[in-house]
């Protein structure tokens, strides 16, 4: 387990890499001719834009507009940067749940986690995540200042926080996980974890 878990995480910040190379290289000089331009002047000024606002999304992409240094124009390229980041560490995180779920699906029944097992589980990782990574919709939505790469990290985010604790839910101070994926809930909206928690905490069939 603990080569699985070096690697994993070894190969897991390598495809982050990928993808941060990726859509840092290709993202947008300034601004695309949509709503990215308004949320970057209105994040700029920490100002309001359309409905519903997009609070956080405002607020993060101010801070990423200190580090145009006062110029502006380099203020798009930071919120632009801003999102390529955050969706790489979507691609990260995807990674680490397609890996959970693999080691699951290999190691069900008692079956052991092998050197040829762990090559398997990463390759489906490697596979899956960057095939996300180059697909149409996503890439489109990771170089420019719209909310959706911020939408999508944190959706991968709860989900693998929910298999986090999913591994750990018979461990001491485990509720943990469920406490900070009800806290990052608030940004979603949405019912990921509650068929996960079903099925580990109600359900007598295994995984």
């Amino acid at each position: 387990m603990t080569f699985f878990k070096r690697w994993n995480n070894i190969v897991g910040w390598a495809v982050f890499a990928i993808a941060a190379a990726v859509y840092l290289m290709t993202m947008e000089p300034v601004s695309s001719l949509w709503d990215c331009s308004e949320f970057i002047a209105t994040s700029y000024k920490l100002e309001v834009g359309h409905p519903p606002g997009a609070p956080l999304f405002m607020m993060l992409a101010r801070l990423a507009t200190l580090f145009a240094f006062g110029n502006p124009d380099y203020v798009g390229v930071a919120v632009n940067a801003m999102n390529s980041i955050a969706s790489a560490f979507c691609i990260l995180f995807l990674f680490w749940a397609i890996t959970h779920l693999a080691r699951r699906l290999v190691t069900r029944g008692g079956g052991e986690l092998t050197q040829a097992n762990t090559l398997a589980v990463l390759g489906a990782g490697i596979v899956g995540a960057l095939a996300y990574t180059f697909t149409d919709t996503f890439w489109f939505s990771a170089f420019e200042g719209e909310v959706y790469a911020l939408s999508s990290m944190f959706t991968a985010l709860v989900v693998w926080l929910m298999l986090k604790w999913e591994e750990q839910a018979d461990e001491p101070h485990s509720s943990r996980w469920i406490v900070l994926i009800a806290y990052l809930m608030q940004f979603l909206h949405i019912p990921l974890p509650y068929p996960i928690h079903k099925c580990r905490k109600y359900s007598s069939s295994a995984w």
